[in-house]
């Protein structure tokens, strides 16, 4: 990852909150055992209490990972995390109704405003990244197993552009295959998702002709079925038909996923090219020091790039009131970018553990939390 600043396990189909108590530790989450204590120094076995978090449901399946394999080195902590979507996640972390947000977007300027309920006096909050993958255009189309779409087509689809599988944009990026003539089906996300706003912003980038709208969390155009949460997506997907959605990667399931166009190459989904473009993005400007949000290329266009992707963050106080809630959540952050708890993530979750530089930035980001 450049370091400046620029200008502004399988997966888990959970409905509600990932709740872990103490005999999750006996469970296979799919983790290695950390040490007792960390290489920063914290010593897990010294902690306790009941953590709350919000957000981002691309995250459920690492942050289940993740709370279950904290267990094994910190047995008293108890992680509840509910996948409510990466709005909601961060409007109950600023009311103080969670402890930690998990979110697929960084707070917005606006949102760095506002007073955190959980933070101390003159304290705000920073984003420390924790979840790198790719968003997958996911398809079920009758007798169609290999599908190419370039920017172009996917912005004229999801904005209700293109309404037919046989269409020509798709027939010329696609010669070989027997598109059907049937209507498209297109299923967005209905909530205030962090997903969606990645997904945006790659089409916008890329495809701005045809995307018209500005980059959201909120889905932009009146087209198609709409289902919340990334298991929602994945439920409505499964009794769809000629359906495609936008979902991350861990989601996805058996659906099929379209290559994408790269340039010039015709390019599979993967975590280590989602982990390629965030390696090639900075840092964004204008922020507290230890707040890491990222700006994604979203032209990047080398040799195995995937630059539909999401950098999903953590999202807490620089120093909260509570000083023990403090150290819980520094505890369990700490973990959280350990090179254990990424491996496992990816594991479970098919994503990108963070590379070993924003690794280092991002232990350093927790080791700030007071």
């Amino acid at each position: 990852m450049n370091i400046k600043r620029i200008g502004t396990v399988a997966a888990i189909a959970i409905a509600g909150a990932v709740v872990l108590s103490s005999c999750a530790a006996n469970e296979d989450a799919g983790s290695t055992a950390p040490s007792s204590s960390s290489s920063s120094g914290t010593d897990y076995s010294k902690l306790s209490g009941t953590l709350t978090g919000s957000g981002s449901s691309a995250q459920q399946t690492a942050e289940a990972t993740w709370a279950a394999g904290i267990q094994s080195v910190a047995s008293g902590v108890t992680v509840n995390y509910s996948p409510d979507g990466s709005g909601a996640g961060r409007k109950n972390f600023i009311s103080g109704a969670a402890d930690f947000a998990g979110s697929d977007a960084a707070l917005s300027d606006e949102e760095l405003k506002s007073t955190f309920a959980l933070c101390a006096a003159d304290s705000k909050a920073i984003d420390i990244p924790v979840y790198i993958s790719p968003i997958a255009i996911a398809y079920k189309v009758d007798g169609v197993k290999d599908l190419t779409l370039d920017a172009k087509t996917i912005a004229g689809i999801f904005s209700g552009k293109i309404t037919k599988w046989n269409d020509s944009q798709i027939a010329s990026l696609n010669k070989d295959a027997k598109l059907p003539d049937a209507n498209i089906t297109v299923v967005h996300r209905s909530d205030d998702s962090g997903t969606t706003q990645n997904f945006s912003e790659y089409v916008s980038a890329n495809a701005s002709d045809v995307w018209t709208e500005a980059p959201s969390q909120t889905f932009p155009y009146q087209v198609g079925d709409s289902a919340k949460g990334t298991s929602g997506v994945a439920s409505a997907m499964a009794s769809a038909s000629n359906a495609i959605t936008y979902i991350d990667d861990s989601g996805a399931g058996d659906l099929d996923k379209a290559k994408l166009m790269v340039g010039d190459k015709a390019t599979e989904i993967s975590a280590e090219g989602a982990a390629k473009v965030v390696s090639d993005s900075d840092v964004a400007s204008g922020r507290e020091d230890n707040d890491l949000a990222i700006s994604i290329d979203r032209k990047d266009t080398a040799d195995g790039a995937w630059p539909l992707v999401l950098v999903s963050y953590a999202i807490a106080c620089q120093e909260y009131k509570d000083a023990d809630k403090g150290k819980l959540v520094k505890g369990y952050l700490d973990y959280v970018v350990s090179k254990d708890a990424q491996d496992a993530a990816a594991k479970e979750a098919k994503s990108a553990a963070l590379s070993t530089e924003l690794a280092e930035k991002a232990a350093k980001a927790v080791a700030s939390i007071k």
